[in-house]
């Protein structure tokens, strides 16, 4: 029994989870290797007949984490959450699309499927700790709460993705890349005896819309969504029809290109009303806002915020961030005043508030308010 502990490490087959068990065996902890099959083509209806599973859940990358385990002398087993995968994260994604907002599964997916699945399954191995391939840090704050905290490398940083984790979770989670560059993962990967690792492809699609057509995914998962929706008409912020459209399910916050409609000059969808099924156009600036609501509040570096505590606010994976005031509503909901421009809030995506380097919390958008002149 190693005195560090035994971890159960989720490995996908690629490079950061399968570096991420190496560095675990090699530092003295008893590793378990763990892939989970979330999806496949034949589960989510996609229709791609003939064509190769892609990303985390092909044949090859299942080989690839069960041979590292074997050459290194840890068990890994395989564990099937396609059910409560499409259940809850699939369901999800198609009834957001169909409410006018924009989901973000891999987030959903993170915290509700896997590490609650990953902590289960770490409890019937007699597991200490959970361990993913994750670009973040986990701290302990002198109150005593574990929280999450950006990686040091800018570029590879998943502290976004992460803002659902409750303490139970984060308590027995172990991200070993947080203090590493992908650069510095890359050379492990050539250490271990796996240079074919550093030269794999990574992946960036939601796994089940592999194609990266969300649209066509919808049409294939509801019956007769075309029909339903065609003949919704394109307005302006002043209600002026400007021509018609595919159907709101389609479209996009901050969405420029595909829209099929000219004026000479950019313009944006800048809401969506699925009563009515109009798709609002605009200029860039008509995507500036000051305020949002963020409801279904996860917070983890404090069991409260202070009224107009600021936080720099982010409202995609890729956004900088923008500086903003927090003003709870209660538990559960906050109001966010932004201090400069905030451009394409998209109900349904994630809200993440940092404190420097560290996450505070994070919730789903529910709604922008005013325009910023």
């Amino acid at each position: 029994m190693s005195q560090k502990g035994k971890v159960l490490v989720a490995m996908s087959g690629g490079i950061d989870s399968t570096v991420a068990a190496l560095m675990l065996h090699h530092e003295g902890y008893e590793v378990v290797g763990i892939t989970m099959k979330t999806w496949d083509y034949a589960s989510s209806g996609t229709g791609a007949k003939g064509k190769k599973e892609t990303g985390c859940c092909n044949l090859d990358s299942f080989n690839d984490a069960r041979a590292a385990a074997v050459q290194h002398g840890f068990p890994h087993y395989i564990l099937d959450i396609r059910d409560e995968f499409g259940d809850f994260v699939i369901q999800n994604f198609v009834d957001e699309y169909l409410n006018g907002r924009t989901p973000n599964p891999c987030v959903l997916c993170n915290t509700h499927i896997k590490w609650r699945a990953l902590l289960k399954r770490a409890d019937a191995l007699n597991c200490d700790f959970i361990a993913t391939g994750h670009y973040a840090k986990i701290n302990r704050h002198e109150n005593e709460r574990y929280y999450i905290s950006k990686g040091i490398d800018t570029t590879k940083d998943q502290s976004y993705v992460l803002w659902g984790l409750q303490q139970d979770l984060l308590s027995r989670t172990l991200l070993p890349l947080g203090g590493y560059h992908k650069t510095e993962i890359r050379q492990m990967a050539h250490e271990f005896g796996y240079p074919e690792l550093a030269k794999k492809a990574e992946s960036y699609e939601i796994c089940f819309v592999p194609d990266n057509d969300y649209r066509g995914f919808l049409k294939r998962n509801v019956p007769d969504l075309e029909t339903k929706v065609a003949g919704g008409y394109f307005k302006d912020k002043t209600g002026k029809i400007l021509g018609t459209h595919k159907g709101y399910p389609f479209y996009t916050i901050g969405q420029r290109k595909g829209l099929d409609i000219t004026f000479g000059k950019p313009v944006f969808v800048t809401s969506i009303d699925p009563e009515t099924n109009t798709v609002v156009l605009g200029e860039e600036e008509d995507l500036k806002k000051t305020e949002m609501q963020v409801g279904k509040l996860n917070l983890i570096k404090y069991d409260t915020i202070p009224t107009g505590m600021e936080a720099l606010t982010k409202i995609r994976y890729r956004d900088e961030g923008t500086l903003a005031q927090l003003y709870p509503l209660s538990n559960q909901s906050i109001e966010v005043h932004f201090m400069g421009n905030a451009k394409g809030i998209a109900p349904g995506q994630s809200a993440v508030f940092y404190e420097g380097n560290d996450v505070i919390g994070g919730g789903i958008i529910l709604r922008d308010n005013e325009t910023r002149n």
